[in-house]
């Protein structure tokens, strides 16, 4: 537990990146939603599409954290220091997903206050199943977040994880359109995490949760990346 403490004391106190976290989808529903209070896209009310995508966005933004932090581990010789510890590698690695959660639910609160304030109404377990949605398909960005930090130079890492956000925001469609609707390409971008991500607040009006499809493909990026963490992990730590 002291590690973990840690870890989410190390979050709370880079001020600057919390900040911008919350504050940039927050300014950007807003500028755009607040013009299309009663638009509607892809079936669903505009401002709850547009909330969902933009709670996507800074959450997905905060789950790849981390990776910055283990960047700047590895770069002073903090990896090493661990190594010649008791503490496991999967506690730490449990700690540093813990904080990455840290970020992201109050980014998903805030966005969900603003989507209340344009007229987004749902129910108390909508709300819940929405929430839940959206955490569950953000694991796969975590890890991501993981294998990049152990692998990019810190000088480059900023870059990476933001193209990293920004892309799979794209090809997800959390800028208020999507690349496809039909075909081939659309088929490709179902297959992606961020794709289901931005999907939520459309499953949660609909009831009856997301559909198989949507937890295969959280399920299978989070089988594949595990694996490719851990040999990540493994190589940044030969160099210590």
């Amino acid at each position: 537990m002291t590690h973990f403490r840690y870890e989410i004391l190390r979050t709370l106190r880079n001020r600057v990146f919390y900040a911008i976290t919350l504050a940039l989808p927050l300014v950007l529903y807003y500028s755009v939603a607040s013009g299309q209070r009663n638009g509607t896209f892809d079936g669903t009310a505009f401002p709850l599409y547009f909330m969902t995508a933009m709670a996507v966005y800074g959450a997905m933004y905060a789950a790849v954290a981390p990776g910055a932090r283990i960047a700047r581990d590895r770069s002073r010789g903090w990896l090493r220091q661990l190594q010649i510890t008791p503490l496991r590698a999967r506690t730490d690695f449990a700690a540093k997903a813990a904080s990455a959660y840290v970020l992201a639910l109050p980014t998903l609160v805030l966005l969900y206050l603003a989507g209340a304030s344009l007229g987004v109404r749902l129910d108390a377990d909508q709300w819940l199943e929405l929430t839940g949605l959206l955490l569950a398909g953000l694991v796969p960005f975590v890890v991501m977040g993981f294998i990049l930090g152990y692998l990019v130079p810190v000088d480059a890492l900023a870059a990476a994880l933001g193209g990293v956000v920004v892309l799979f925001a794209l090809l997800g469609g959390v800028f208020g359109f999507q690349l496809a609707t039909s075909g081939p390409l659309f088929d490709v971008l179902k297959c992606l995490p961020s794709y289901w991500l931005v999907q939520a607040g459309k499953t949660t009006l609909g009831g009856g949760g997301w559909p198989a499809q949507a937890w295969i493909v959280v399920a299978v990026w989070t089988v594949a990346l595990i694996p490719a963490a851990a040999l990540a992990y493994r190589r940044a730590t030969s160099r210590v």
